[in-house]
């Protein structure tokens, strides 16, 4: 038996499936612990260290079924229950508990077409206004929604192709369970005798129509009634086909049989779990390392590890309000002790939305456009389930609440790491390349490991730089905010299309910058950074005339201006080389750039985030020439939108690159999306920003990514509160950027957190986490102490004057060389 075993291991070697005569020799094997060890090895190769579960509440929303399977106590005889549906007010009374309790899943469990079988139902359905159980459901999920934002999971029994389809509409994804593919147990003296809805053929076309359908689904099998072995590896792989033709079996459940006392299988032997153990090992090695297979933890016969040892890789929904109505006598487990059972296995406890991550990836695909936006607002970028409340540039929230939704489970922090994480955390200590796996693996670091990242990179940030924070005391001036260009993450802008949102358009003319830039030199600055929408009105002459008027203005300031698209744009209308123009801008005073404009340098989010701007080649051959030419820039990244963490590796693979070649970037600066006025989170298109969690890792994997490269990672105070600062200052970050004096952009998308942070208040900051102050230049030199003393007896600013622009944009004068594109990001 161990050479069959050790076959199915070769053909996982060969990354193919066993063939269906391969899978049914499974049945004769008898080795459970060898085949849990298969087992286990290729859920690590799907999953890696994360077991899932989503945190649900169970909504019955009737009792009534005209099946009547012999071991069911859900189901009810109308005599039986006080209602044969609950009512509106119920449902959104137990939507609501699950909400405040921080469930993400509303499960709505019900019989099957009890108004087939049963007068109460048709005449309880006809005073609620519904024809049928299916239509009422359908009524019911999308008030949840609406109301609560709970995300419906429904499993309403055997439905048609039409059935399915309406039910799509107000859910994020459905199941029925095919438990078994032997038609004998529908026989006379069988479990589903008496049972038309449970008939395999039946159910395998409702699972065949979801798939035909796009809608992700889940089943699976119900062993202990009465089966073989055998016949389980057969539905096993009825069940199989139908997800390699459609793809869209999001779980497979493998769940044991109880007996329940009243029904007519109470005294049936229940499978011994050993039996359980070695099914759910089967069905791990007949679907291979990518399907989510699942067992009930509160069914458990025995210790949960050991389940997790058999190759599962997620525990289902568990509910912190509710019961489970079909197993009442099996409580759901404190998900603090599934989380502590899930860590001594070795494995990290995460929490998923009722749609699993790879299907949220590919919303467009498998969800209907009216259940997509609060899909995504309640998604990470791998598809999980948001973990915290936290969102960029939203209100402060106290440091230890912070912290406590950073680590929203419970995880084994003494237990040790991962081979692979650690062998990764030694190669980039060391200085050597990461590869783009190995940066992602470093984003995908949860609980304990993502702790060990924050680590990793605080200690490293200690050995390069040590233990001082620098940060700039500057004014921010954004001299126009007309743009024709169409960014979809930014509600700075202003054209034709967009004066609905913040502020009106405005164009200051050079008295006004002047005046700025007058008011920062008397308030102490040493920097003003310059930078605006691109006015279809400008020119190269444009920047260059701006230059000149602030180096007569205040000949000392350092000009920090123009990102990569105003110079290529500035370039354009010219008619000159990049590389030309840079000089030009030089010779008048330029300083530095800010290496902004970089949003994800990867096309395929681009292309959907700013479909006519810069390229990633383009971005990368401005910033290239401007380090060429004696211009020093800074580096950026804006994430957290419909980006994933392979993007942010390619960003940080393009910087890194750049930097071997040409040592030009002075710092790197995580910009976390601040999504609450942008024009594609108000479509629908975007997440909620960066998780924390997501936003301290950007901190963390560029220190480690871009070491010995780059020495300086600043975080964004504006972006990330002054709390959220403080945990990125430990988490890798040596800098605090610039004290601003006037912040538009950010604010423009909703951020709250304040127009300028005065040098007093960024000391206080620093020292709060036990570090060393100190004022800095541009380019990382020491502050003349007569700057320092003026910063800190600093004047009220004046209010700023922003100078009405003309209301018509001439969109036909951007240069052709910037042609749109467009495409959507699937997995």
């Amino acid at each position: 038996m161990t050479d069959d075993i050790a076959g199915f291991g070769r053909l996982w070697a060969a990354d193919r499936l066993p063939s269906p005569e391969d899978a049914l020799r499974l049945a004769d094997v008898s080795d459970t612990a060898e085949l849990m060890r298969l087992a286990a090895r290729l859920r690590d190769d799907g999953h890696g260290d994360i077991v899932s579960y989503s945190r649900k509440v169970f909504i019955p929303l009737t009792q009534l079924c005209r099946d009547t399977c012999h071991y069911c106590t859900f189901a009810k005889a109308p005599r039986r229950i006080e209602a044969p549906y609950l009512l509106p007010e119920s449902v959104l009374a137990i939507a609501r508990a699950g909400a405040r309790a921080g469930c993400h899943e509303a499960l709505f469990t019900l019989g099957d077409k009890p108004e087939l079988r049963y007068r109460v139902a048709r005449e309880a359905l006809a005073a609620l206004g519904h024809d049928t159980t299916l239509s009422y459901l359908a009524e019911m999920a999308r008030l949840v929604l609406e109301e609560t934002g709970l995300l419906p999971h429904l499993n309403p029994g055997v439905l048609s192709p039409t059935e399915i389809a309406d039910l799509r509409k107000v859910s994020v994804s459905q199941g029925i369970m095919l438990e078994t593919s032997a038609d004998r147990l529908s026989a006379r003296g069988g479990p589903h005798f008496g049972s038309p809805d449970k008939h395999p053929t039946v159910r395998l076309a409702t699972i065949a129509a979801a798939g035909e359908a796009q809608v992700p689904f889940t089943s699976g099998i119900l062993i202990g009634i009465g089966e073989t072995r055998r016949e389980r590896i057969e539905a096993l792989l009825a069940l199989r086909d139908l997800h390699q033709r459609h793809g869209h079996l999001q779980e497979i459940i493998v769940q044991n049989f109880r007996a329940k006392p009243g029904t007519r299988m109470a005294a049936a032997p229940e499978p011994s779990f050993e039996d359980h153990l070695w099914t759910i090992a089967v069905a791990r090695i007949l679907f291979g390392p990518a399907m989510n297979i699942q067992a009930p933890p509160n069914l458990s016969a025995g210790a949960l590890e050991q389940q997790i040892a058999a190759g599962i890789n997620d525990w289902g929904g568990v509910s912190p309000v509710t019961p489970d109505h079909v197993n009442p006598e099996a409580p759901w487990p404190e998900i603090e002790r599934l989380a502590q059972a899930t860590a001594a296995a070795g494995k990290v406890l995460t929490e998923r939305l009722a749609i699993y991550p790879q299907y949220v990836r590919d919303a467009a695909r498998w969800l209907d456009p009216a259940i997509t936006t609060p899909t995504l607002r309640q998604a990470d970028a791998e598809g999980f389930a948001r973990a915290c409340r936290w969102m960029p540039g939203a209100p402060a929230r106290r440091p230890v609440e912070m912290r406590e939704h950073m680590r929203a489970t419970p995880i084994g922090i003494g237990s040790p790491p991962r081979t692979a994480l650690a062998d990764t955390l030694a190669k980039a200590v060391a200085g050597d390349d990461l590869t783009e796996a190995e940066i992602v693996l470093l984003f995908a670091a949860r609980g304990a490991d993502a702790e060990r990242v924050y680590q990793a990179a605080d200690d490293l940030r200690r050995a390069q730089v040590g233990d001082i924070v620098r940060y700039v005391v500057n004014r921010n001036i954004n001299y126009t905010n007309v743009c024709s260009y169409r960014c979809q993450f930014c509600a700075f802008s202003k054209g034709k299309l967009s004066e609905n949102l913040r502020g009106r358009p405005y164009d200051l003319d050079h008295d006004e910058i002047c005046r700025r830039s007058r008011e920062a030199w008397d308030r102490g600055a040493t920097e003003v950074c310059l930078q605006g929408g691109i006015h279809p009105d400008y020119t190269g002459e444009t920047y260059l005339g701006i230059l000149r008027a602030l180096k007569a203005a205040t000949p000392d300031i350092h000009i920090h201006a123009f990102s990569p698209l105003e110079i290529w744009q500035g370039a354009a209308t010219l008619g000159l080389s990049v590389r030309d123009f840079l000089t030009a801008l030089k010779t008048e005073g330029l300083g530095t750039l800010p290496g902004t404009a970089a949003e994800i340098l990867d096309d395929e989010v681009r292309r959907i985030i700013c479909p006519d701007k810069l390229t990633t080649a383009q971005w990368l051959e401005v910033v290239e020439t401007a380090h060429a030419v004696g211009l020093s820039t800074t580096a950026t990244i804006m994430f957290g939108h419909v980006d994933h963490p392979r993007h942010w590796a390619r960003h940080l693979i393009h910087i890194r690159n750049l930097q071997k070649r040409t040592g030009g970037f002075t710092e790197f600066v995580p910009l976390p999306f601040v999504p609450m006025e942008t024009p594609i989170y108000l479509k629908g298109r975007a997440r909620s920003g960066p998780t924390l969690r997501e936003a301290l890792l950007m901190h963390a994997v560029a220190r480690l990514t871009l070491h010995p490269h780059i020495r300086n990672i600043q975080t964004s105070w504006v972006k990330m509160g002054e709390e959220g600062a403080k945990l990125c200052l430990q988490a890798g970050a040596n800098d605090l950027g610039g004290t601003l004096m006037n912040e538009t952009i950010s604010k423009a998308a909703g951020a709250s957190h304040g127009q300028e942070m005065a040098p007093a208040r960024m000391e206080r900051l620093i020292t709060a986490i036990g570090r060393i102050p100190q004022q800095r230049t541009t380019l990382y030199g020491p502050v003349p102490p007569e700057r320092r003393e003026a910063s800190f007896a600093a004047a009220p600013l004046t209010a700023p004057v922003a100078t009405p622009a003309a209301q018509k944009y001439h969109r036909e004068r951007r240069p052709a060389a910037l042609a749109p594109m467009s495409s959507t990001i699937a997995d």
